[in-house]
Order: structure tokens, then C-alpha cells, then sequence
């Protein structure tokens, strides 16, 4: 039995050698560089402007503690990223984790669950990069054409995806540039909010700032819960540095850490932001104005800078263009390590020969993407954001078996340590627990067409849990087509983590695209 897990579960790359003419370029970037990748994946203007109206409007000046709350379980699965990223350093991450821990089917569903999340996202960010770009130079009118928006934002996805084929230096030069309009943007608004609510020239029904707003429970049971399931959105996006664990420096950890690290300044960046906008707003005129959606901060951008509200209308435009580039990345990149495992179309596994990326999976994800946003907008616009709705199904669903898969590939190395005990098994479970309720909750709400912003029936069904179940299906198809025409990969079975690597002292070889760590070496491939 060890020869054969051994077989199917071969050693990782070295971080050390120089690619081959099938591999992704190695230490192409550094830490800092996967961080704002990670970052700007989450999109935090755009989060905070998509989703606080909605916050407030369910729990008032409750808000920042619902932001606080959310940050709990995505803290603990980040946990859980890096700690699987230490003894797997491949770029399929729930993919290939998931199938090592618990097998080749749910690995299966894990990674299209994360392609998915790309297909349903980039064209609806691209659309406000574009919308709120075009408001910021003063185009509004060209910003309420459906045609001339559309058009502009199928350009974009193109744009984007071609940075993404150039190559991972150029995507993370372009995210540094992106990151730094957004973060001054975000603290000028924060600023000036907070510095005219103490000023009392606040324009807005604007209260001082109380300790008590950080705790979630203020506003009662059922309105967290509809809050938290806004705030897994919010922080949505930040494991694309560790999709890019093959092409960054130090790929046993530094990828984990810059995920971490991701969550922790979203919350400070969320905290503050929100803090600011309740206080300087006040909870009556965010409700009133809930409706909005991602223009409340249209709408208060002019409140609070006046002349020069076209900042945050730049922050917003900048936060959804960095994010339609780096939303890809994740998406391509699991396609890629799905292919070369034999579980997707071996063309998705090619390797541009001169800049080193995936572009045939980066492609075929834009194109999809494409033609799901052009399809959805002929719908309606609320369409679009019902299948935004949608994500969060997928969002729970992958994060959830990441953290389990954590525990259960860590599962004979968990009582070693209190360190191990907490943050490999008990944290992520707690966080994978947390996430599987709120995707019960979130079946059970958009069960009711009535909280589907179309308001409308499909097959008696919301239209986002009709649009899940939609991908569900397409998935099973798939999955089970692709069982029918290869088998190598369907074969692979459950191991647990090498003690070596485990616990950090081991040595990592093999120069082959596409592996991963081995299982255990003296052949535990089973519980």
C-alpha cells in the first residue's frame, strides 16, 4: 500500500530549480507582492460599497461588530490554508488538498467550486470598474448605457486577462499600483468622516463612535446570521496568494503567511471604514438608503470630501479592476492543477513556453466568464446580482471542506502540540463548522424568491439558489463525464501529511509540474 500512495501522490516541486518548459515560473514574486494580490482579490472598496448599506440596514450601529464577527471564521480557515500550503505548495490548493485528505471526488468538487467563483464574479466587477470609472470622470451618462458599459467591460476582462498571460511579475506590478489608490482613497474617507463627526459638521445624522458597536450580538440572532453571510463576501478573494504558491519565493510559507496576513488588514481596513461611515451617516440614512447597494458610497462620498468625492468614486473603480485581474487567478489556476492531475481536459494544463502561466486555462476562464456576464445582463441587471448572491453557496462550500481537510490530512500530528491541536484541528473545524451554517442559512433564504433581488420566481425557487443548484448539476455532469474518459486520477486515495513535513524538518524534492507533497513515507496512505 505505501509504494502505491507514493505513486499517486508524488513529491512537490523544489522551489529551488529552474522550471521547465511545462512549469510556472518559480519565485517570480516575492511576500509583499502575494499579499496585495491577496488583498486587492478581495476587492475592499468595492466589498465595503457593495454590502454596507445592507449591514446597517439589518443591524444599525451594529455593523462594525458584524464586520468583526465575519473576520472569525475566515481567520480560522486562513489558518488552515497556510498550514496544508506548508506540506503542499500546489497552486490547485482546495483541489489538491481536499483530494489528498478525503479523496478524488470531493478534491473534484472543491476545485469547481473555486472556478465557478470566478466565472460568476469577473464580469459583474469588471461592469463597476467600469461604472464607477466612468464616474469619475464625470461620464455618467455613458455610465447608465447598458451597451457602451458592457462593451467597456468585456475590454477590461480582456485586459486583464492578458496581464494575467505576460506574466505574474506584471500582474503583481499592476496590483501595487491598484493598491495604493484604494488603501488612500479608503483612510481620506475614513478620516475626514471621523475628524467632521467630532467637528459636529457632520451633514448627515452623524453619532460619535462607541465600544458598544463591536459587539455582533446587539442587534439579535437572526440579523447576524443575515449579516455574517454579507460579510463572507466582504472578505471573499484573499487565498489567491496561495494559489500562487508555485510562482512565489519561499513557497513552504510565504504564501500561508501573506493569506493571513490578508485577513488581519481587511479587518483593519473594514473595521475603520465602517466605523466611519455609521458614525458619520448615521444608522437612519444608511437604512433609508440601503437599497443603493454599491452606490451608497457615491452617495457619501460627496457628503463627506465635498469637491473632492471623486477619491472614493477611484477607490471603488480601482478596488473591482484589481480584482477582476486577480479573481482569475485562483480560477486558472486551479484549472491547471486539475488538468495535469487528469481531472479536466489536459489542454487546460498547458504552459505559455515564454511567460510561464497557465494562459489556456486563464483564457478559458475569461471567455466563460464572458459569456456568463453578457448572457446574465440580458436578464437583468438584478439577474447579475442575484448570481453574485449565488457565491456565497460556493464561498462557504470550499472554504468549509478546506478547513476540514486541514484537520483531517493533519489528523495524526494533532495531539503533538497545543499549537497543532488548536490551530491545525480544533481552529479550522470551528471555522469549516461556522461556514457550513451559514451556507444551510443562505439555502433556506434563497429558497424564497422574495430575497432575490429580482424578487422574482425561478421554478419556485430564488433565483440565486436556482443558479447554485444550476452549477451543482453542471458539475456532476462533468465530473462524472471526466470519470468516464480518464482514470488515473480517480484512483488516488486519502493519505495524511509526511511527519517530516508536519513538522517543518523536512526536505522537499521532485522537479515535476504539477505535484504535490507525498504522503506519509513509511506508507500510512489510510486512516
Amino acid at each position: 500500500m505505501a509504494d502505491d500512495v507514493k505513486d499517486t501522490l508524488p513529491p512537490p516541486p523544489s522551489s529551488h530549480s529552474r522550471e521547465g518548459p511545462g512549469e510556472l515560473k518559480h519565485n517570480a514574486i516575492g511576500f509583499l507582492d502575494a499579499l496585495v494580490i491577496g488583498i486587492n482579490s478581495t476587492s475592499p472598496a468595492y466589498s465595503l460599497a457593495a454590502v454596507i448599506g445592507s449591514v446597517v440596514a439589518l443591524v444599525g450601529v451594529y455593523a462594525p461588530g458584524v464586520v468583526l464577527a465575519s473576520f472569525v471564521p475566515m481567520l480560522l480557515i486562513a489558518s488552515a490554508f497556510f498550514y496544508l500550503n506548508r506540506v503542499d505548495q500546489d497552486c490547485g490548493t482546495t483541489f489538491s488538498w481536499v483530494t489528498r485528505a478525503m479523496g478524488p471526488w470531493a478534491g473534484w468538487f472543491g476545485g469547481w467550486a473555486i472556478m465557478m467563483t470566478g466565472v460568476l464574479v469577473v464580469g459583474s466587477l469588471a461592469d463597476v470598474a467600469v461604472g464607477f470609472g466612468l464616474l469619475t470622470v464625470g461620464l455618467d451618462s455613458w455610465a447608465s448605457n447598458d451597451f457602451v458599459r458592457q462593451l467597456l467591460a468585456v475590454l477590461v476582462i480582456l485586459v486583464m486577462t492578458a496581464i494575467c498571460v505576460i506574466g505574474t511579475e506584471a500582474s503583481a506590478h499592476v496590483q501595487n499600483v491598484l493598491i495604493l489608490a484604494q488603501v488612500a482613497s479608503l483612510l481620506a474617507f475614513a478620516v475626514v468622516a471621523v475628524h467632521r463627526v467630532y467637528a459636529g459638521t457632520s451633514s448627515l445624522g452623524g453619532v460619535e463612535p462607541q465600544i458598544g458597536w463591536l459587539n455582533p450580538l446587539g442587534a439579535g440572532g437572526g440579523a447576524l446570521t443575515a449579516g455574517l453571510l454579507l460579510g463572507v463576501f466582504m472578505y471573499w478573494g484573499w487565498e489567491s496568494a496561495v494559489n500562487l504558491t508555485e510562482e512565489v519565493k519561499n513557497s513552504a510559507s510565504a504564501p500561508g503567511r501573506a493569506g493571513i496576513w490578508s485577513t488581519v488588514i481587511l479587518l483593519g481596513t473594514y473595521l475603520s471604514v465602517t466605523i466611519a461611515v455609521v458614525a458619520f451617516a448615521g444608522p437612519a440614512y444608511l437604512a433609508e438608503n440601503a437599497s443603493e447597494e454599491e452606490f451608497i458610497f457615491a452617495s457619501l462620498a460627496g457628503q463627506v470630501l465635498g469637491g473632492w468625492d471623486w477619491l472614493v468614486l477611484l477607490a471603488v473603480s480601482t478596488s473591482a479592476l484589481a480584482s477582476t485581474q486577480t479573481t482569475i487567478i485562483p480560477a486558472s489556476r486551479t484549472g491547471l492543477s486539475m488538468a495535469r492531475r487528469g481531472a479536466l481536459p489536459a489542454a487546460l494544463a498547458r504552459i505559455h513556453p515564454r511567460f510561464h502561466t497557465p494562459h489556456v486555462s486563464t483564457w478559458a476562464v475569461a471567455i466563460v466568464a464572458i459569456v456568463w456576464y453578457l448572457v446574465v445582463s440580458q436578464i437583468s441587471e438584478n439577474a447579475l446580482l442575484d448570481s453574485l448572491t449565488a457565491l456565497s453557496l460556493l464561498i462557504a462550500f470550499y472554504y468549509a471542506l478546506t478547513g476540514i481537510a486541514c484537520a483531517v490530512y493533519y489528523r495524526r500530528h494533532l495531539t503533538e502540540s497545543v499549537r497543532n491541536f488548536l490551530l491545525i484541528g480544533v481552529g479550522p473545524v470551528i471555522g469549516a463548522v461556522l461556514l457550513l451554517w451559514l451556507l444551510v442559512e443562505s439555502v433556506i433564504d434563497m429558497s424564497d424568491p422574495a430575497n432575490s433581488y429580482s424578487g422574482v420566481s425561478w421554478f419556485g425557487l430564488g433565483p440565486p439558489l436556482v443558479i447554485g443548484i444550476f452549477i451543482v448539476v453542471v458539475g456532476l455532469l462533468i465530473m462524472f463525464a471526466r470519470r468516464l474518459t480518464s482514470d488515473g486520477f480517480w484512483h488516488e486515495r486519502p493519505g495524511v501529511c509526511d511527519p517530516d513535513l508536519a513538522r517543518g524538518t523536512g526536505s522537499r524534492s521532485g522537479t515535476g509540474p504539477g505535484t504535490g507533497a507525498g504522503a506519509d513515507r513509511n506508507g500510512s496512505g489510510g486512516p
